[in-house]
This record gives structure tokens, sequence and C-alpha cells, in this order.
């Protein structure tokens, strides 16, 4: 199976959106997502789900990078940037 992952990143808002890295995040999630238009969509049930629900948007922010997945549900570490 092939699909995306959604890398999702938290930073703080004093973080500019440009710097927001997974070096700078003070939290990295992932899921898999079957298209591109997912990692765009995907990452608001497991924000909602997750303990950074109630922080996002008074003291920090989401931002999305997605990966094209070799396997379907590796790690995005392993596979290709698709900024």
């Amino acid at each position: 199976m092939t699909g995306f992952q959604a890398i999702i990143l938290v930073c703080l808002n004093s973080v500019p959106s440009d710097r927001c890295t997974e070096e700078t995040a003070t939290d990295i999630l992932s899921k898999h997502v079957e298209t591109e238009l997912g990692c765009a969509s995907g990452w608001q049930e497991v924000i909602g789900r997750s303990a950074q629900a109630y922080e996002i948007g008074s003291d920090s922010y989401v931002r999305t990078i997605c990966r094209r997945s070799r396997d379907g549900g590796s790690s995005g570490r392993e596979a290709e940037d698709g900024r």
C-alpha cells in the first residue's frame, strides 16, 4: 500500500512559520494518509485527540509536512520530502 505520511509539527507562536521544523517543534506527530490532500486535513483529528488540543491557537500552531511513504506505514523520516 502506498500513500503519504502527514508529519504534524506543533510550534510555539514565537517561532516564525518558516523556521517551524522537526528540530524546532515542541511536538511531532504523524498520521498515514492516502493522498496529499489528506496531509492538509488529516491533522485535525490527530491534534483534536491530543494533549495539545487546547493550546493550538493560544500559544502554539500546527504546520504539516507531507512525505511519500514507501510502504504505506513507515515513519515519514525514511521517505522523500514531498513539500
